[in-house]
């Protein structure tokens, strides 16, 4: 593995954007590494931002309205043309979603322990809450902390690393293009690739549940509406 293609969709919430993106900028890591943020059709006004934000600060910026029609969210859209860079370039992707701040060691604590073992299909950090307690989607992990735990479970893209070999070993050309989300499905096409995934509780990063999103929070204050809107839209397919 030779590097890694950090990268942030987002769709709008441009402040809780930024924070991820200051975050990973001024991270603690010492390889080499590019940073891409994949705007998924935020409205005109945040897209200027975020053009302007990405000149600033020195991220690139791909509008995915220059590539697609299909609306949000083009999440496949991203793993697939990041997956063939990346093989390419035989480098690691790393998914920081726009609803998750890292700590400075994160990035490059998810490196060590991608190099460290030969099997690694996913290396995830715990996510944790402004109080510094495991909240979703790992509260199954709550009174493991300061593990890293070989997961039969699915980890979560909020902070993940994925490693050329899962890569290699998974088309993401053979996904479900009728879904919207995909860490589930290739957390366990890595599993049965042979590959193990792994989730540090060593390395927590704080997470902002469906920040990105908001609809999505319904989720917890009134679930019965939740469902009805992720059912009668066809919304949130994992």
């Amino acid at each position: 593995m030779n590097g890694l293609h950090i990268i942030t969709p987002v769709k709008d919430s441009i402040e809780s954007t930024l924070e991820t993106v200051r975050a990973v900028l001024s991270s603690q890591i010492s390889v080499p590494f590019t940073y891409t943020l994949y705007n998924d059709f935020s409205t005109p006004e945040n897209t200027a931002r975020l053009q302007e934000e990405s000149q600033r600060m020195g991220f690139r910026l791909v509008n995915l309205s220059d590539l697609t029609t299909h609306p949000s969210p083009n999440y496949l859209l991203v793993l697939r043309r990041e997956r063939l860079e990346c093989m390419a370039e035989d480098v690691g992707l790393l998914i920081v979603e726009s609803d998750v701040t890292v700590a400075a060691d994160t990035l490059q604590g998810l490196w060590d322990e991608a190099v460290t073992r030969s099997d690694v299909g996913i290396a995830a950090a715990v996510t944790v809450d402004a109080q510094g307690q495991i909240n979703y989607p790992y509260q199954h992990l709550q009174g493991m902390e300061n593990q890293v735990i070989d997961s039969r479970k699915h980890c979560s893209f909020c902070c993940s690393l994925l490693t050329p070999e899962l890569m290699r070993r998974v088309d993401f050309d053979e996904l479900d293009s009728t879904k919207n989300w995909f860490d589930v499905t290739i957390s366990h096409r890595a599993l049965e690739a042979g590959l193990h995934n792994y989730v540090a509780t060593t390395l927590p990063v704080v997470h902002r549940p469906h920040s990105s999103r908001p609809w999505k929070q319904l989720k917890y204050k009134n679930p019965l509406k939740y469902y009805w809107i992720k059912w009668t839209r066809g919304f949130d397919k994992i």
